[in-house]
């Protein structure tokens, strides 16, 4: 049984001259999900109504069985938040910080400096805790910003563009971090981000916003399932150029229809024979078959269409 930590219907916010969140009805279930958007599509209206701190204009949400609209409060109690934006004071450390934060959760003292600790160790700042946190990097600062987010074990995170400012091992240490916020202490999140190949390499689900409005909310696994397309890679045995050339011009004279990118070649698959005859092809032609797989749908696709023209950016990392 899919359980959901979030669910909306027909939530909408309105402004004076416009919508920010047209009509949105979606379930998000237990574990890592995914929030896309080009800036501007409405993630962060989203977040300020799932934490009950805006009012929709019309329809509804829960968060973890609460109503937004009458309980903001006990949703809040139950949830953790990291803000995209640097918002850590610059003579505290980082130590003193997130025991404030969890006894302002309601943490009693003891249990806030014994979380904290556990916390900060989790999340790598537990050498750094006691240095003045206007001296750390952007990377641990937003280690902090995840700690404070964690201290009080939250039922939910929500996490606001958590990898903003970091370099690429950064990046690869800050995804592998909320993978484990749910695989090891069961904690749910929901992190946005306009960089796709994270979500895909960090979500469960992904739900897709885009002008406010919905446009998928599905498995990660759905949506980069494969295609019906191969993706083949040749070598020639003595190391020569010219090998995907060679490969190419033998497929043309099949039934096959192959286009080059590069080095690579991709082949539809038209029946249960395209397998074989790939593979006698490239044999006859005397190359080594170094790959031949199904070529696997990305997130970006989901956007080519829906943002040509239109000047709004979604980034493929």
């Amino acid at each position: 049984m899919i359980v959901s930590t979030i669910s909306t219907e027909n939530l909408t916010k309105r402004y004076s001259r416009v919508t920010a969140l047209d009509s949105l009805t979606v379930e998000v279930p237990e574990g890592v999900c995914g929030l896309v958007g080009a800036n501007g599509a409405g993630k962060s209206t989203l977040i300020k109504l799932l934490l009950g701190l805006l009012p929709p204009s019309a329809g509804g949400a829960h968060v973890l069985g609460h109503d937004v609209a009458t309980e903001g409060e006990s949703i809040r109690r139950l949830i953790g938040y990291m803000p995209e934006h640097d918002c850590l004071p610059p003579d505290v450390s980082a130590a003193e910080f997130v025991v404030h934060m969890a006894k302002v959760a309601g943490l009693p003292t003891d249990a806030a400096r014994r979380r904290t600790a556990d916390t900060l160790r989790h999340v790598g700042m537990f050498e750094e805790r006691y240095r003045p946190m206007g001296g750390y990097s952007t990377g641990m600062k937003q280690r902090v910003k995840l700690a404070q987010a964690l201290v009080h074990d939250p039922k939910l995170v929500f996490l606001d563009e958590p990898t903003n400012g970091l370099d690429p091992q950064g990046r690869d240490e800050m995804l592998d971090l909320i993978r484990r916020v749910y695989k090891k202490f069961g904690i749910s999140v929901l992190v946005t981000s306009h960089l796709l190949g994270e979500l895909e390499r960090t979500s469960d689900h992904v739900v897709v916003i885009d002008g406010g409005r919905l446009m998928k909310s599905e498995s990660t696994k759905a949506l980069t399932s494969q295609t019906r397309t191969l993706i083949l890679e040749v070598l020639h045995p003595d190391g020569a150029d010219g090998a995907t050339e060679i490969a190419f011009e033998a497929l043309q004279k099949t039934h096959l229809s192959p286009r080059r990118v590069d080095q690579l070649l991709y082949v539809p698959v038209t029946d249960e024979t395209t397998f074989d005859l790939i593979r006698d092809t490239i044999a006859h032609t005397g190359l080594g078959l170094v790959r031949l797989q199904r070529e696997r749908h990305r997130m970006s696709e989901l956007f080519t269409d829906a943002h040509e023209g239109s000047g709004q950016h979604v980034a493929v990392d």
